[in-house]
């Protein structure tokens, strides 16, 4: 079995850890990345670009270059309840430079960040390399075993970073226990044609039993079509034809549109989750992004929760790494500053889930409360979902050095 000694490795290349990596390699700490796929390019995943990440982006000077990479930009979101159209939020009078949303597929968002990355010695980056086992000595973790096509490697470390998301190896090896808060529905994604005047579309549908959420993606529409919890094979048992029908009938922009689904191969479930890790770390082993707490898609806040872990980590322990010794007491500050806006957005996830999603997909009619009335004609108040969707809970900044 060949080895590789590291500051750091991280177990994941999807946003917490290609950020950690670029950050901590950045402060001139030693990194490995390890990723199972060969590359990026996998669809129906978190593509919403936050003003807190474009935040950080900034503040590393690579907005502009970044923003130059193709992308849809959003400044203010609007939905449909029933036949009623409902201003959500206003991003146009944020703070700093960017007072929109980004769409952009995550794999360009990951392809540039590994891009910048490699200026730095210190960034290693090893494609499929799948970590499999944890590395233990003396009570501590060392290491991971990782499986590659010519065999499995070894890599010891001063610290191993489990960003391997909802499903995460690491988590499970290390026995940590998970608190499950549940969740009301799945989704299937799916893409649907955009044409020239879709820039006003909404951001999705609600009709009684039914919700749409369109995100609009250069020339198409990822579309997640959401459903009860565990309902999708009675969808599929109903037949293509139905589930074409029933899109067009929840959002009528679709009619004419549908026939791009060609099979059931061009849907993907996502089986939704909402969790937690109680303990997010043990020696020589920290967690973080959803493979800490598993983010529902509500919000599109997950790759930005994501990121704002990386941030916070790398500014709490690129001093320790550079000793080359991290204690137990670094990896609790990371959990002490992170816990409490993971678990602050889930409560308002779970919140949203119970009292909007749960109740619609069960056929209640979707109704204009007086406070959804009252933001729809309120240019001011959208201000605020605007402000705490944008920056989230606690909101972090470039801590880490560059040497």
């Amino acid at each position: 079995m060949s080895q590789l000694s590291t500051g750091c490795c991280i177990a994941g290349g999807g946003p917490a850890g290609m950020v950690l990596g670029y950050l901590l390699a950045r402060a001139g700490v030693d990194v490995v990345v390890l990723e199972k796929h060969g590359d990026f390019l996998r669809d129906f995943r978190g593509d919403t670009v936050h003003p807190s990440t474009l935040q950080v982006m900034s503040e590393l000077g690579l907005l502009d270059e970044f923003l130059e990479r193709p992308h849809d930009e959003i400044g203010r979101l609007f939905g449909q309840i029933g036949d009623a159209s409902v201003n959500i939020a206003d991003f146009r009078h944020l703070p700093g430079k960017a007072r929109f949303l980004v769409i952009m597929p995550q794999w360009d968002l990951l392809n540039f960040i590994a891009e910048k990355a490699k200026a730095f010695g210190r960034f290693h980056l090893e494609m499929r390399a799948e970590a499999t086992h944890l590395i233990r000595e003396d009570g501590r973790v060392v290491g991971v075993v990782a499986s590659t096509p010519a065999g499995e490697i070894e890599v010891r470390a001063s610290l191993v970073v489990g960003a391997d998301g909802r499903h995460s190896t690491l988590r499970r090896c290390a026995g940590f226990e998970v608190q499950d808060l549940g969740a009301p529905m799945d989704v299937l994604w799916l893409r649907l044609p955009r044409r020239a005047g879709d820039e006003a579309a909404p951001l999705g549908r609600l009709v009684a039993g039914r919700m749409i959420v369109m995100i609009p993606r250069g020339d198409y529409f990822q579309c997640g079509y959401l459903v009860k919890k565990g309902g999708a094979e009675a969808i599929e048992r109903g037949g293509l034809d139905a589930f074409r029908h029933d899109i067009e009938t929840i959002a009528p922009i679709f009619r004419g549109r549908t026939g791009a689904l060609e099979s059931w191969d061009d849907v993907k479930l996502l089986s939704v989750a909402v969790d937690r890790l109680r303990t997010w770390f043990a020696p020589g082993l920290l967690c973080i992004g959803d493979a800490a707490h598993a983010m529902s898609p509500v919000g599109g806040v997950g790759i930005n929760l994501a990121i704002q872990d990386a941030v916070a980590t790398a500014a709490l322990l690129w001093a320790p790494l550079s000793r080359g010794r991290v204690e137990l007491a670094d990896l609790q500050k990371v959990q002490w500053r992170r816990e409490w806006p993971a678990r602050v957005t889930q409560r308002l996830q779970v919140f949203v889930h119970d009292h909007v999603i749960a109740p619609t997909l069960a056929g209640a009619e979707p109704k204009l409360s007086w406070p959804v009335r009252l933001l729809d004609r309120s240019e001011l108040l959208q201000r605020l979902p605007a402000r705490a969707l944008g920056f989230g809970v606690r909101p972090e900044h470039v801590g880490s050095p560059e040497r």
